[in-house]
């Protein structure tokens, strides 16, 4: 059972011998007894890659959650040993720099023992397919297998700096915000534009600029220096509105909106290795959005 996990969230023989310190060969061999005693295929195999049944998917989620009662009982009897083990924790740069990045001191002084594999994308990763523990996700969370635990939620703001103010003129209006440099994401979100209210019905004004990223960092450095107006989550740029980097605009056509975000992970929440565990409980206590 332990060999077939690794086997999944490795992707291979190859890389699970590598983890256990077996063969390749000794590592199908031990899938194929498994497939042969539960008498179901587990794995759809090819040159390239493996793929879950579904009878090896479900029990791909049973054995996970065995596993970690048996780490856990392993724990629990080992006269209160501290969680220890490597993480690997996803997440936007926009929410590693300003959220994440100031309290993860504090999370390595409660637990030691624990290392943290940090990865910076906004794109929404495949959590088995990147063999990520817990990955930060922004916005309402579609229906998935995922379980996840709400870090809050934060306004959106409007913003440029002053400079670039000074050089186009400060819009006042939906109409007037036409006609400026409208920085935006270059993959697809699930609102693609900037909804705002004009006049008691909501407009979407599509960020159609001369700058598209992939990152929310990128945007509000962009922003910084001049080069267009954008939105933004309210943590991500708090400071700079403090410090009279940015200046927040129009938000008397603010919708209200407001957006989610979560630590999403895969598995039972009962059944977690404690190491992914205290990182949680971590999360939804010091590393929550506003």
């Amino acid at each position: 059972m332990a060999v077939f996990v690794q086997v999944v969230e490795r992707g291979g023989f190859s890389a699970a011998g590598r983890a256990l310190r077996m063969t390749p060969s000794a590592v199908s061999k031990l899938i194929s007894r498994l497939e042969a005693r539960l008498d179901v295929r587990l794995l759809n195999r090819s040159t390239r890659k493996l793929q879950l049944t579904a009878e090896g998917s479900a029990f791909y989620d049973r054995a996970t959650s065995v596993l970690a009662d048996l780490d856990e009982a392993e724990r629990a009897a080992s006269a209160g040993e501290r969680p220890a083990g490597r993480v690997r924790l996803n997440t936007s740069a926009s929410f590693g720099t300003h959220v994440l990045g100031p309290v993860l001191a504090q999370f390595f002084e409660a637990y030691p023992d624990i290392s943290i594999d940090l990865v910076h994308t906004d794109a929404v990763i495949d959590l088995l397919g990147e063999r990520t523990d817990v990955a930060i996700r922004s916005g309402a969370l579609k229906s998935s297998g995922l379980f996840a635990r709400k870090l809050g939620a934060t306004p959106m703001l409007i913003v440029g700096s002053p400079a670039y103010l000074a050089r186009h003129g400060t819009p006042t209006t939906i109409a007037e915000l036409e006609q400026h440099n409208r920085l935006g994401f270059s993959y697809s979100r699930q609102v693609d534009g900037w909804p705002l209210l004009d006049s008691g019905d909501t407009v979407l004004m599509i960020p159609n600029g001369n700058v598209q990223a992939n990152s929310g960092e990128a945007l509000r450095l962009l922003a910084i220096n001049g080069v267009g107006l954008t939105r933004m989550a309210s943590y991500t740029v708090t400071a700079d509105i403090a410090a009279g980097r940015l200046v927040p605009l129009l938000q008397h056509c603010d919708t209200g909106y407001l957006e989610e975000v979560h630590a999403v992970y895969l598995g039972q929440g009962g059944h977690l290795p404690a190491r992914v565990r205290v990182l949680l409980d971590f999360l939804a206590e010091h590393a929550r959005v506003s």
